[in-house]
C-alpha cells in the first residue's frame, strides 16, 4: 500500500470521527431546554401566524346545541363560541369562526385551513400521532343519575360536602365517588331506566350478564327515560351526561352519582407541532377554570345545576 493512500485513509477516519463526534454534540445540546437549536426544531408556525394575523383561526360544526349553533341572524353562538373567545382574550387575539362539517374537521386542520377545532369534538386515541388534544373540557360520557330526594342523592351531597362520618360510611361514599357503584351493592333490586340502543343500555346489558339483580327499562328517547326517573318509574337512570345537564337545567330533580362510567371527554383539537399553542391553551384553561369561568359557561349553556338535597 502507498504512503498516499495510508494518510488518506487516516484522514477519513479523522473526518468520520469528527463528524459522529459533532452529531453527538448537537444531538446532545438539542435535548437541552430553552437553547436555540431546541427552540428552531420545535418552533410552532401555527402560534407565529396567530400573533400575526392577530386572530385564532376555529374550526366548528354549528349544529349541536348547546355547544354550537346559528342564532336567528345566522352567527355562530353557543358555550364553544363563548369558550373560544375567553380563550382568545387570554392571549390576546379574536377569534375567527369556519364552519365545517363536523367528519371534515380533522381534515381541515391538518390541511392548514384552521389553527384549532374546538366543536365539542370527541376525545380519539387513535389520532394522538397526528394531532394534539387539549386538556378535556367537559365529560359527556355516561352517568348514574338519581332523583334529587333518594337515600343515594342524600349520599353524593355528603360525600361532596365533606359530611361523611365512619368507616363504613366513607367506604359507601367512596364506592360512590371512584363509580364503584356499579359492583352491584348500590343497584341491586333498582329499577335502572335507559335509552334504547344507548351506551347507557350497554352498560345495564353487561351489569346484567354479570349477574346484577336490577330490572332494566328500556325507552325509545332519552326524554322518555328522564321522565321516568322524574316520575318514579325508575330508581335510577343511566345516560349520557349532554342530555343530564339539559335536563338538570330545565328543571328536572336529578342529581349525578359518581364519575362518568364511560368516558367520551370533549377537547380541543391542534396541529400536533403546535408546542406553543398547546402551551397557552392549557394556561387559558388553568385561569378560567381558576376564575370559575367554566363552570359559568356551563351553567350559562346547561342551566345551573340542581341545589343538594336537604338532609
Amino acid at each position: 500500500m502507498m504512503r498516499g493512500q495510508t494518510k488518506l485513509g487516516s484522514r477519513r477516519r479523522l473526518w468520520l470521527a469528527g463528524g459522529a463526534l459533532l452529531l453527538l454534540i448537537v444531538g446532545l445540546v438539542a435535548l437541552m431546554p430553552n437553547n436555540p437549536i431546541t427552540r428552531l426544531l420545535r418552533q410552532d408556525t401555527t402560534w407565529r401566524t396567530m400573533e400575526q394575523r392577530g386572530t385564532w383561526r376555529v374550526g366548528m360544526d354549528p349544529s349541536f346545541p348547546p355547544f354550537e349553533q346559528l342564532d336567528d341572524q345566522g352567527q355562530p353562538v353557543g358555550l364553544d363560541v363563548d369558550l373560544a373567545r375567553a380563550m382568545a382574550a387570554e392571549w390576546g387575539l379574536e377569534v375567527e369562526i369556519v364552519a365545517i362539517g363536523f367528519d371534515s374537521l380533522i381534515d381541515a386542520l391538518q390541511a392548514g385551513k384552521v389553527d384549532s377545532i374546538v366543536s365539542a369534538l370527541p376525545y380519539d386515541e387513535r389520532l394522538t400521532g397526528d394531532i394534539a388534544y387539549s386538556r378535556p373540557y367537559f365529560e359527556a360520557g355516561v352517568r348514574l343519575a338519581a332523583r334529587s330526594d333518594t337515600d343515594l342523592a342524600h349520599q353524593q351531597a355528603a360525600v361532596q360536602n365533606g359530611a361523611v362520618t365512619g368507616a363504613a360510611a366513607e367506604r359507601d361514599a367512596q364506592a360512590v365517588l371512584d363509580g364503584t357503584v356499579l359492583d352491584g351493592t348500590v343497584l341491586v333490586g333498582h329499577t335502572l331506566a335507559v335509552e334504547w340502543g344507548s351506551m347507557g343500555d350497554m352498560v345495564g346489558r353487561r351489569l346484567q350478564r354479570e349477574g346484577i339483580d336490577l330490572a332494566l327499562r328500556q325507552f325509545p328517547t332519552p326524554q322518555e327515560a328522564v321522565d321516568a326517573l322524574t316520575a318514579g318509574q325508575a330508581d335510577t337512570l343511566l345516560i349520557d351526561n349532554v342530555t343530564l345537564r339539559q335536563a338538570q337545567g330545565q328543571g328536572a330533580p336529578i342529581v349525578a352519582v359518581g364519575p362518568a362510567l364511560d368516558g367520551n371527554p370533549y377537547v380541543i383539537a391542534m396541529p400536533l407541532q403546535a408546542h406553543d399553542l398547546h402551551a397557552a391553551v392549557d394556561d387559558a384553561f388553568a385561569a378560567l377554570q381558576e376564575t370559575g369561568a367554566l363552570a359559568e359557561l356551563e351553567a350559562i349553556w346547561f342551566g345551573p345545576l340542581p341545589a343538594d338535597p336537604s338532609p
